[in-house]
């Protein structure tokens, strides 16, 4: 996706991440592969630094084993975990999300 260069990199990220729909999710690499020149890890730090009041839904982000990658302090996993479930995704007995199913299929290229 093509951004004006005055748009910083968190930004780029919270602007994709917005397009998610509840009951869908996507892998950290799947945004870094639509924000331009953005690491997987990136978008993780880009999430980790949004307040509590945010309007990101950034439970909708998870790592490409479709699991909830661990916070710090550990309660934002749970709640993330929550959020999700109230969205309608569903979790394996491994605290999985099947991504075939519940996976983004991100923006429509043409």
């Amino acid at each position: 996706m093509d951004f004006p260069s005055e748009i910083p990199l968190y930004e780029r990220v919270y602007i994709v991440v917005r397009h998610i729909p509840a009951g869908k999710v996507a892998t950290y690499g799947q945004i870094a592969g639509i924000v331009d020149g953005c690491t997987a890890r990136m978008v993780g730090y880009a999430l980790a630094a949004l307040g509590p009041n945010t309007t990101v839904p950034w439970q909708r982000v998870i790592n490409s084993q479709g699991k909830i990658s661990p916070r710090s302090g550990g309660i934002g996993s749970a709640l993330q975990r929550q959020i999700l479930e109230a969205e309608g995704v569903v979790f394996d007995a491994r605290g999985k999300v099947d991504l075939a199913k519940y996976g983004w299929a991100g923006f429509e290229m043409g």
